[in-house]
């Protein structure tokens, strides 16, 4: 039998418990949406009023130079390196997920034009966030060479789909909805070992668990910056690449911040050599800058300490289901099995939109995700074992009260 007090003995032996004081939480809330939103990191507030009163008003244009501007996405890149096993100058901090996605998709099926012109599939999960097919969909009726798309409905089909056709693959790491995770180093080396290339998708597993894209010889990694790493709404995305690619092929978002000499003004483009031919247009200089009050939080811990803290709060959020919620309706749909699950527990329940908006009014804010999902992020740094005690008991007495059935909550809002 779990207790309140078993739990806030686990939160008394917390290595990282000291790191909740570093994010601004309002009072009376249990946040359990850092995986689609992170908190705000208390130093943020004011960097951002340094930045846009200092660099921006009195620094002006000279900031490009005085304040490292023209540099941030290489810079903000290599903290990233640390966090995603990669070394210095293979990642870039820039634009958004879809479209660093559609440069690696590009970038990736000029590598097998290259060498393998007969390999026209792409392996994508049918379950992706979205925009990872949306992205491969509209790449495909732009460039019209006859490419495949081949689903796959669940990680065991991985395996049987891969061939001599088969060009890229398109994994999330970690998926959005249900939270399984993918081994990446063995599905990387089953993928090479068919000649094909794989763009992994790391949105919900940076900043929740180890990565080392070296490690696992990946090919192409993109991801964002406002989830786990508290970057900020909309704060721009990271894109890493293989530095045995950096100089093969160019991507065809040619930009001028990816010329190899910008400030000539030609009406030529020479790509640069490196990850910075990676980059596109000019960058969001604010909202960029921000993102390093959360990197440098990383930066003082390890993903280690930070995985074996999600593991235990995400066993401890399945047990306590498992104990307080039974026969109340609750499907679980993410993996028992830790090596399979990332830092997010989902369930399936016939009502879930509603349990959810009757959540976040009591303060506890989870998000609801079709179909009929109630996805629980978990994020180490800013939660503790007796806020997933509080959480859980708040959600049985919902199921049992019908207090969920209420007509506010018959209209969706718009982001759900």
């Amino acid at each position: 039998m779990i207790t309140r007090e078993k739990c806030q003995l686990k939160d008394d032996e917390d290595l990282l418990f000291s790191y909740k004081s570093q994010f601004s939480i309002p009072n009376k809330t249990i946040y359990l949406d850092g995986n689609s939103l992170g908190a705000l990191p208390q130093k943020s507030a004011d960097f951002a009023h340094e930045i846009i009163e200092k660099e921006w008003g009195k620094g002006l244009i000279n900031s490009w130079n005085t304040e490292n501007w023209w540099e941030l996405p290489v810079y903000l890149g290599n903290k990233i390196a640390k966090i995603i096993g990669a070394d210095i100058n293979e990642t870039v901090v820039t634009d958004t997920t879809s479209i660093n996605l559609f440069k690696t998709i590009a970038s990736a099926l000029k590598i097998q034009e290259i060498n393998n012109q007969y390999r026209k599939v792409i392996i994508v999960e049918k379950d992706s966030f979205p925009t990872d097919i949306y992205m491969l969909q509209g790449f495909i009726d732009l460039v019209g060479k006859n490419y495949e798309i081949d689903f796959i409905n669940s990680p065991g089909e991985l395996e049987e789909k891969l061939n001599h056709y088969t060009a890229l693959v398109i994994l999330s790491h970690v998926n959005y909805r249900t939270g399984y995770l993918y081994d990446m180093n063995s599905i990387t080396n089953k993928i090479k070992e068919n000649g094909a290339l794989v763009i992994w998708d790391l949105c919900h597993s940076v900043g929740a668990l180890p990565i080392n894209l070296k490690e696992a010889d990946a090919d192409f990694a993109v991801g964002c910056t406002y989830k786990y790493l508290n970057g900020g709404p909309g704060s721009p995305a990271f894109l890493w690449v293989n530095p045995k690619y950096h100089n093969l092929v160019t991507q065809p978002l040619s930009g001028w911040w990816g010329h190899a000499k910008p400030f000539d003004m030609t009406s030529d483009y020479e790509p640069a050599s490196g990850i910075r031919r990676y980059l596109s247009g000019t960058q969001p200089i604010i909202s960029m800058k921000l993102i390093e009050c959360g990197l440098d939080i990383f930066l003082k811990t390890d993903m280690e300490k930070i995985r074996a803290k999600s593991i235990s709060l995400t066993e401890l959020f399945i047990s306590l289901m498992d104990q307080e919620c039974k026969n109340l309706g609750c499907k679980l749909i993410t993996p028992r099995e830790i090596k399979y699950r990332g830092s997010h527990v989902s369930y399936y329940h016939p009502n879930a939109y509603g349990i959810i908006q009757e959540l976040i009014s009591k303060g506890i804010i989870g998000d609801y995700r079709e179909p009929r999902v109630m996805r629980f992020g978990i994020t180490p740094l800013y939660l503790s074992h007796i806020d997933i005690w509080d959480a859980v008991q708040n959600i049985k007495l919902i199921l049992k009260d019908g207090s969920w059935n209420k007509e506010k909550y018959k209209i969706r809002n718009a982001v759900t």
